[in-house]
């Protein structure tokens, strides 16, 4: 069992393969949290977070020991704070009692051990009967508000997740101002803050700052997690890096809005919260009511960041992935958007799907378009009927052309959003969110459907299964292409209007739930104008998601290798895209464009029509080496070795995948400058055996894996824009 009690010490301790999670029941009954790193024999820990000193300015509980002056909620380590009883720091919960007051101390008052891992009703979280759970309860020491803490124990990723459920008991509602589900405390030292940033088509962009005395917060307010920040980060030790120092990844599983906020406090010492960004939401809840917080999922590195990925790499594959295709090889695809955009008709479709299924494409992907009056961006979203005209037939016809031709068939949806001029809009404006009085918002003219309500939800799951019904149809990538606006619900009444983002939320995860639940054998992919929704709580739906829209090889290097902190590469939607680049103008070699998608779920966007033999002779040859490489490049463990966010320091950008028993890695190079009369350059590869001997694609020279990872091997040059080549590395 991987949790473990103290009778004696009052301690809970959470042990993974190699890190250690403890908590303790101190002698006022506060859940105080005492350590959280590398795995060591037992030991009670408390000894390193207790106050001692005094801090200015620090109140103290009312019944705290007398000989503990120092003991206050703004020193104390805690697993749960609670804003309003003396805790000035960043803190998770914030709770208006029925009677006005604001504040609650929670107490402890029991614990449980279960064999399995814990589900929260209504919202995405990792899951596995391998798993342990630890559920505590705690309770405000004045008024029956109960606070069940959950943690999850995954031993082998050295993953650990937590969430909270708020319990009414008392006769009158109360109001939740804040419902954050993370209090991390970590002890007096100096840590950084590692953090993904971007904008529509620059998605995951690594920086890192110090945390100091004033907050650092990532965070949206958008309605989804958004291109601007990812729910993910990494809080690390000043000197941290891909192999060196301790490293605490901590990522949300929600899609929604969300703030992850760290601060030093006056005694030096670093507190953590994330969870649902408390701005704009105030949930009620009733009495004998229930409230659940979004999962957090945390895995602690005492070897940096590459150890910490690979952890949630395999996590989120194996036990926060559902379905049939979550280990499954992905079919290679073609997408017909940047090849067509508005302007198709089926035999348009059909001749791209026979020049495609020739070169060893699998599915072919009928983007937006085929629906209602859609010839443009400004109409019918929300009027889910096919467009016969253009489609020269129904849906089921061109399904069928599609797969006579030897391939699956697969379509695009954006059933979150309205157009003003649709049909549905003009029986239903209610149905779209917008505040009384006041003109709505157009964004990428379309509103956003009010999806906090049922009969909102029902109407497009209805519209969904009689398209998914109509035709053989293997694909769904599923859009959203706006950000949330003019919050207010008609539904709700004035006093919860606070409830709408969240509310939203779960409306969005209800209609995903049954839709991938009725169509297993439908492969769903997530998109929202490329990566502005990717997050572990959209991967518990969908096995992957469109990583951006900017399919630029050489911006997809920096997009990819910050995206590959948490996420992992099966999870990537990556195409091979035609030059001139539609985002940038870049061009870059066709191999170059291969190579990098190939470290994602491999596809075409491009009209292969137009597209020479020469160039149609690459692309079979790409499938080939994708597919021959598929196991080693969706299975393997992934390295980040030369950062495309340095280039002082290189002009390369390159990352590896080996398998886990160290017989084989595949390394792929990309040059991103060109510089002349340059210097030679060496990359150093991670995990192979050091006393075992390899060869790099099948060459005469035989290396030692200590060599190759210690000195590494010499990248070729290549006299052109661009160049990358793959280096296979197997036993010699």
């Amino acid at each position: 069992m991987a949790i473990v009690f103290n009778s004696v010490d009052k301690t809970y301790t959470l042990t993974t393969k190699n890190t250690m999670y403890q908590m303790k029941v101190d002698e006022c009954g506060v859940l105080e949290h005492t350590y959280y790193g590398a795995k060591m024999d037992y030991m009670d820990m408390h000894y390193g977070v207790e106050c001692v000193y005094g801090a200015s300015f620090s109140p103290n509980p009312a019944d705290y020991p007398d000989e503990k002056w120092a003991y206050s909620y703004n020193a104390l380590h805690q697993e749960l704070s609670c804003a309003g009883i003396g805790d000035f720091r960043l803190t998770a919960m914030g709770v208006r009692n029925g009677d006005g007051s604001f504040g609650a101390e929670p107490r402890f008052v029991s614990a449980n051990i279960e064999k399995g891992k814990y589900s929260l009703s209504g919202l995405p979280s990792f899951y596995g009967d391998d798993a342990d759970t630890l559920v505590v309860t705690l309770k405000d020491n004045t008024n029956d508000v109960y606070f069940h803490l959950y943690y999850g124990v995954f031993e082998e990723y050295d993953l650990i997740t937590r969430s909270v459920v708020v319990e009414n008991k008392t006769n009158c509602s109360i109001k939740l101002e804040k419902a954050m589900t993370l209090t991390l405390d970590l002890p007096t030292g100096s840590y950084d803050m590692v953090y993904f940033h971007g904008r529509h088509t620059r998605e995951r962009m690594l920086e890192r700052t110090s945390i100091k005395h004033s907050r650092i917060s990532v965070a949206s307010m958008r309605g989804a997690s958004s291109h601007m920040e990812n729910p993910f980060v990494v809080v690390c030790d000043k000197n941290a890096n891909e192999e060196y120092g301790s490293a605490w990844g901590i990522g949300l599983v929600y899609s929604g809005n969300f703030l992850i906020s760290a601060e030093k406090n006056l005694q030096e010492k670093t507190r953590v919260v994330a969870g649902i960004n408390p701005e704009n939401f105030n949930f009620e809840v009733e009495p004998n009511g229930k409230f659940t917080c979004p999962e957090v999922a945390m895995v602690y590195s005492d070897s940096g960041f590459a150890k910490m990925s690979n952890s949630f790499h395999k996590a989120i594959r194996n036990n926060l992935c559902r379905g049939k295709f979550k280990n499954a090889m992905r079919p290679v695809l073609i997408n017909n958007w940047e090849g067509t955009y508005f302007d198709f008709n089926a035999d348009k479709l059909v001749a791209m799907a026979h020049e495609a299924q020739k070169m060893g494409v699998e599915l072919f992907v009928m983007d937006d378009g085929w629906f209602g009056k859609r010839d443009n961006d400004r109409c019918a979203l929300g009027d889910w009927t096919p467009n016969e005209k253009k489609l020269q037939g129904t849906l089921s016809e061109l399904a069928q052309r599609i797969n006579n031709e030897g391939m699956k068939f697969g379509i695009w949806f954006e059933p979150e959003c309205i157009s003003e001029d649709s049909d549905l809009y003009r029986a239903h404006p209610d149905y779209a969110l917008a505040m009384p009085n006041r003109a709505p918002q157009v964004s990428r003219n379309q509103y956003v459907l009010d999806f906090s309500r049922k009969d909102v939800v029902d109407n497009i799951y209805n519209q969904l299964v009689k398209v998914l019904d109509s035709a053989n149809i293997s694909y769904v990538k599923w859009d959203f292409n706006r950000h949330i606006t003019d919050l207010y619900s008609v539904a709700l009444p004035a006093d919860k209007q606070g409830e709408v983002y969240h509310r939203y939320m779960l409306g969005l995860y209800d209609l995903l739930e049954k839709i991938t639940s009725k169509y297993p054998d439908i492969l769903f992919e997530s998109c929202s104008g490329g990566g502005g929704r990717f997050d572990m709580g959209m991967l518990y739906y969908m096995p992957q998601v469109w990583t951006s829209d900017n399919s630029d090889a050489i911006d997809r290097l920096k997009i990819q290798y910050g995206t590959s902190f948490a996420y992992p590469v099966s999870t990537m939607g990556a195409h091979v895209s035609v030059c001139p680049n539609h985002q940038n103008a870049r061009v870059t070699p066709l191999k170059t464009r291969g190579n990098v998608a190939y470290f994602g779920t491999y596809g075409l966007e491009l009209d292969v029509t137009k597209m020479t033999d020469e160039e149609k002779t690459e692309i079979a040859r790409q499938i080939k080496e994708f597919k021959k490489y598929y196991e080693l490049i969706q299975r393997g463990d992934y390295y980040r070795l030369i950062s495309p966010f340095t280039p002082d320091e290189s002009l390369y950008c390159a990352w590896e995948t080996v398998k886990p028993d160290g017989s084989e890695a595949l390394v792929c190079a990309v040059r991103y400058e060109t510089d002349a009369c340059t210097a030679p350059e060496y990359v150093k590869v991670k995990g192979l055996c050091p006393e075992k001997k390899y060869r790099i694609n099948g060459g005469d020279r035989v290396y030692t894996g200590s060599a190759l990872m210690n000195i590494g091997f010499m990248l070729e040059y290549d006299f052109f824009s661009y160049p990358s080549r793959l280096y296979h590395i197997t036993l010699a």
